[in-house]
């Protein structure tokens, strides 16, 4: 394992983990040094399937979009090198990776329990748990990103939950979501519908508010449930395992 650290660690001054093998590879080991490469193969794997419902999406609606990086810790993401024309497009691009992510993650969940697997049940419960959390309703996670199609101003719906969350189980994590969300709250706070700018990014039809309204709270549900009963199986599988 220390071989496989200076190895990726030397590749850093070429410039080799900008690529997206490269940084995945990195936290491969990073994570399999903690908990196993088995279970930081599945992790990553969940991560990528997430990180591609973004990367198809934003190719679908024309956007030039970079291959998923990664870093330990932290996650992983695309980057947009296009920006949305529209919000209904960020939301389409942002609800995507939850989408693939839930549907990756139930996939295992179906395999451990064919297998009676508490490895693969740990691993469908943190892609569970990541989507739930991507869905919180504050930019610039992806469901501030589905929300904004209903309202910026919907962003400060979520600052509670980052506020619990953050005193419950504080975490560099939380701490670094809250940074990157306080400037896109003062914009909230700022927000004015009637400006021309803003009817012609946030200006979309009622049934299109409805139909991305409907989806993001079907699946946060979905998740929410999911998360709850996987997190209930793994105690007794734990602690008879």
């Amino acid at each position: 394992m220390k071989t496989l650290f200076l190895l990726l660690f030397s590749g850093l001054k070429w410039g080799k983990l900008a690529t997206s093998g490269g940084s995945m590879l990195l936290s491969l080991a990073v994570y399999a040094s903690i908990w196993g490469w088995r279970y930081a193969a599945g992790f990553i794997a969940l991560l990528f399937a997430h990180e591609m419902g973004h990367y198809v999406a934003a190719r679908q609606r024309g956007l030039d979009v970079g291959a998923p990086a990664f870093i330990p810790f932290v996650g992983a993401w695309i980057a947009l090198k296009d920006k949305p024309v529209d919000v209904e497009t960020e939301a389409y691009i942002a609800i995507a990776g939850p989408v693939v992510g839930t549907v990756a993650a139930l996939a295992v969940y179906l395999w451990a329990r064919s297998e009676d697997s508490g490895l693969l049940l740990a691993i469908s419960y943190a892609g569970l748990f990541l989507n739930l959390f991507n869905l919180l309703p504050i930019s610039p996670l992806d469901g501030g990103r589905v929300t904004a199609v209903l309202s910026p101003r919907i962003w400060f719906a979520g600052v509670p939950i980052l506020v619990a969350l953050t005193l419950y189980r504080p975490s560099p994590m939380l701490l670094i979501v809250a940074i990157l969300a306080a400037p896109q709250l003062i914009s909230a706070w700022r927000y004015d519908p009637n400006a021309p700018e803003n009817v012609a990014y946030y200006g979309v039809p009622l049934q299109t508010k409805l139909e991305y309204g409907g989806a993001y709270l079907a699946l946060a549900a979905l998740l929410a449930v999911m998360t709850y009963d996987v997190h209930e199986m793994m105690g007794p599988m734990m602690r008879t395992g």
